[in-house]
């Protein structure tokens, strides 16, 4: 599997140029029959190929403050800002192929991390008063149970769609040991979640006592209530899990953990290929719905795809649980352990790396160019 990955390394590896928009670009003009393009010189792309790349990229012509990479194989091709003023990204497909499986790669790196996430969270959660590390915990706590967003102020300002740091005090509601969440989340579901933990339930409570409409919200040392922000999750995870995770890897370990447990649970050996595919799309839509998502969605970021391969080539998912006794309440459980065991080993058969593909891609590129201006050559002296 591909290791480099990062940065100018997860570049070098796909066969590209790592890059930044700060770096002189392409322009977009307007013009009446669509639009020119200036380079950084001020002179106007009139190369064909070169145009026809700039075209492939599907720039929506709304965009405004438009920067095109004057590389063809920069990691970044494009940005620009979209009618909200939203800075959009447009990259290399490599890239994306690079980063895609890379964030399978780290889901296990992630899932292995689980256990020292739960240790911190159960400990911050211990702590007196409303600090900061203490919201922190409840809000990682419930990333891990429920699967909700992290939430995004923009989202909640423009759209009124909520994550749980978006979250608004009449979106919870307290009965004993219990919390009900009701709140519309991205794309305009609704969402309804119970969770039952006396912990999370007083945390809530008081949460919902401190000044301001939004929920979740801390006392600093001072004694000023601060609102939690996404970065601050985003932030307290990278602390506790001593790895450069998000709130977002626990979708994705959420999506990948309940798709292998619902495909291991379904026996279809002796089922055709297509009742599989059925069976499958069935699996993806109920994952789907409890992340929040489109099936096409759920099925293309949050789940590892050899689990849905395995699946459809055998019939079935072979889950080794180990019955011994977990080593601690924080640690993985047996469905868990299976979890990662069984994406360890489907990662470690794969035939051929993607590094090892990207490297092909590039070679064939370059030996595809070698050979144009040779087949022209011929075609003048046969001329």
């Amino acid at each position: 599997m591909l290791q480099p990955t990062e940065g100018p390394e997860a570049a070098k590896a796909a066969g590209l140029r790592y890059i930044t928009d700060a770096i002189p670009g392409i322009r977009r003009v307007k013009r009446r029959a669509g639009f020119s393009f200036i380079a950084a010189d001020g002179k106007p792309i009139t190369d064909r190929k070169e145009i026809a790349r700039i075209k492939a990229l599907a720039i929506p012509p709304a965009y405004t403050d438009v920067w095109i990479s004057p590389i063809s194989n920069g990691h970044l091709q494009a940005t620009g800002r979209d009618a909200r003023g939203r800075k959009q990204y447009r990259y290399h497909k490599r890239w994306r192929e690079v980063r895609d499986e890379n964030k399978f790669d780290r889901m296990i790196e992630f899932a292995k991390a689980l256990p020292a996430i739960r240790t911190a969270v159960h400990s911050d959660l211990g702590r007196p008063g409303m600090p900061r590390e203490k919201v922190l915990a409840a809000i990682v706590s419930l990333l891990e149970r429920t699967a909700i967003r992290v939430g995004n102020e923009e989202y909640a300002r423009e759209n009124e769609s909520f994550g749980v740091t978006t979250l608004r005090d009449e979106h919870a509601e307290v009965e004993g040991s219990k919390v009900y969440f009701r709140f519309r989340g991205k794309s305009g579901k609704e969402h309804e979640i119970e969770v039952r933990d006396k912990r999370i339930a007083r945390i809530v409570q008081r949460a919902q006592d401190l000044p301001g409409q939004q929920l979740f919200e801390y006392v600093d040392d001072d004694g000023v209530v601060r609102p939690v922000r996404s970065e601050d999750v985003n932030e307290y995870i990278k602390e506790i899990s001593g790895g450069e995770f998000t709130a977002k890897d626990f979708r994705t370990w959420d999506g990948t953990m309940l798709c292998a447990l619902e495909l291991a649970a379904l026996k279809a050996e002796e089922e055709s290929v297509t009742a599989r595919k059925h069976l499958i799309a069935e699996v993806v839509k109920g994952v789907a719905a409890h992340l929040g998502n489109t099936p096409a969605v759920c099925k293309k970021s949050y789940i590892y795809p050899g689990v849905i391969d395995e699946f459809l080539k055998n019939g079935a998912l072979q889950l080794l649980e180990n019955a011994a006794a977990r080593a601690s309440a924080d640690a993985l459980d047996r469905h868990e352990t299976a979890v990662v065991a069984l994406i360890e080993r489907l990662i470690a058969s794969e035939a051929e790396p993607l590094s090892d593909v990207l490297a092909k891609s590039v070679r064939a590129e370059r030996a595809k160019r070698k050979r144009k201006p040779k087949a022209a050559g011929r075609s003048r002296k046969a001329a």
